[in-house]
């Protein structure tokens, strides 16, 4: 008599993944803020929006993953942060416009689930909602035997929040003479890993536990430190401080990001010895023989966030960053367009 097959026998554990839903929910109770209103494991995640303190309640949205730096997390089989990352990702994309982040949903695909790994995973992106001050409102772990290669796996997020329309930052404020501050990053943040690791793996050859003396730890413990999460940092600075502009240095570094809020009639001005640059980008240009123009397009530089404020208001928007215990320069400032002739000036 023909074996009766089963899902199991297909690779796909229903009872292992029902088991796994109630550990991912405790974990995301831990994250739970006023509004929500289901518990993990539901068809749907439940918000209420009590936006009584708002006239016109604008959502905003974003969507991002974690990219290749995922390799990074297999080659040392460490999975606690990467969640942390995945987060940042999409809720530094939120708040550069004003707005508060409400809940976040995460998507985890791999080709057999490690309950282990998952549990890891989803702890990193708790940890990264805590830090948003966003709830953890739902998500979908997918197993998809056969689709990836063994022990890989891909993420996925999507968070949301609010701001009032009258309060939206969109740069339509930002004039010639306003400086641009920018604050520092914890490193490569989440951008750049393909090229990062063909310089240290394919250029240098580099083990992933080797000790890297320029950098003071092991190459593995550089490229998986965390993205930096700003949400505590902007909520503080917007709140009563003249922020006219702010900019996520994500893919495509300051050159490509700053110019995405600045207005046509503006030029933009980056000192570019300004900051305090993290030993990882040296360390990567050389070790690649990469050029100055690739390595500001291709990394953060050190500079994780970028606000735009009027000249009279730098010292008080300064004070507030570092009290934040946060790093901050002023990096720049916006010019005429027509008297500087090109768009974006590196000085």
């Amino acid at each position: 008599m023909k074996k009766s097959l089963t899902y199991a026998d297909a690779g796909v554990d229903i009872d292992k993944a029902n088991k796994l839903v109630d550990t991912i929910g405790e974990i995301a109770k831990k994250t739970a803020r006023a509004g929500v209103m289901s518990d993990i494991g539901g068809f749907g995640g439940l918000f209420s929006l009590n936006l009584a303190n708002l006239e016109r309640p604008v959502l905003v949205s974003s969507t991002d993953g974690v990219g290749t730096k995922l390799k990074i997390a297999l080659m040392m089989d460490k999975h606690d942060t990467v969640g942390i990352d995945l987060v940042a990702m999409c809720v530094n994309d939120i708040i550069v416009q004003g707005a508060k982040p409400l809940f976040f949903l995460d998507y985890l695909s791999m080709g057999k689930l490690d309950n282990q790994r998952v549990t890891d995973i989803i702890r990193g992106i708790a940890r990264g909602c805590q830090l948003s001050h966003c709830a953890l409102l739902g998500g979908e772990t997918a197993e998809m035997p056969g689709f990836y290669p063994d022990n890989e796996y891909d993420l996925a997020g999507f968070a949301v929040g609010v701001v009032d329309n009258s309060r939206i930052i969109d740069g339509t404020e930002i004039r010639v003479g306003h400086k641009l501050i920018g604050i520092a990053s914890s490193g490569l943040h989440s951008n750049g890993y393909s090229l990062v690791r063909k310089v240290c793996f394919e250029t240098l050859k580099l083990k992933i536990d080797e000790h890297v003396p320029e950098l003071g730890k092991t190459i593995g413990e550089e490229l998986l430190t965390p993205t930096k999460i700003y949400a505590a940092t902007i909520a503080a600075l917007i709140k009563d401080l003249p922020i006219h502009g702010i900019a996520h240095i994500t893919g495509g570094g300051i050159s490509d990001n700053i110019v995405r809020i600045v207005p046509q009639a503006c030029s933009i001005l980056i000192r570019d010895e300004s900051w305090d640059v993290p030993d990882v980008f040296p360390f990567l240009q050389k070790g690649g023989n990469i050029s100055a123009t690739e390595m500001t397009r291709a990394f953060n530089m050190g500079i994780g966030m970028i606000v735009v404020v009027p000249d009279h208001a730098v010292l008080d928007v300064m004070q507030r960053i570092e009290a934040l215990d946060e790093r901050a320069y002023v990096i720049g400032e916006i010019l005429d367009c027509k008297e500087a002739g090109r768009r974006l000036i590196w000085d």
